[in-house]
């Protein structure tokens, strides 16, 4: 499974609903979620700023993560992105690899 980061703003109407719901309840329902979608969450924090959530979650894979954000903004409420994330060994693979670019003009 891979690992992504959601980042979530609340709409009006998302705020109003947060308000009546709860933060728990919320957090159930994004757990929820993102089960159906066949991963797991890890955690879920509300935060103040650019981003009102933040979910760490594994998915199976890219187009899991992207049928979940669809379903999530589609349902109106919040602005929800997908970011993916790596752990410090999936770096470290990465910086082993010897790969190969030739910048632009060279």
């Amino acid at each position: 499974m891979a690992k992504f980061l959601l980042r979530s703003t609340y709409t009006i109407e998302g705020v109003k609903g947060l308000a009546n719901d709860g933060g728990t309840k919320r957090a159930e329902v994004v757990r929820k979620s993102i089960e159906a979608a066949g991963g797991q969450m890890e955690s879920m924090h509300f935060g103040f700023g650019d981003h009102d959530t933040f979910v760490l979650c594994d998915l199976p894979d890219n187009s899991a993560a992207a049928g979940l954000a669809i379903a999530i903004r589609a349902a109106g409420g919040v602005d929800t992105r997908i970011t993916p994330v790596l752990t410090p060994k999936e770096v470290d693979e990465a910086t082993q690899r010897k790969e190969e670019y030739q910048p632009p003009g060279r």
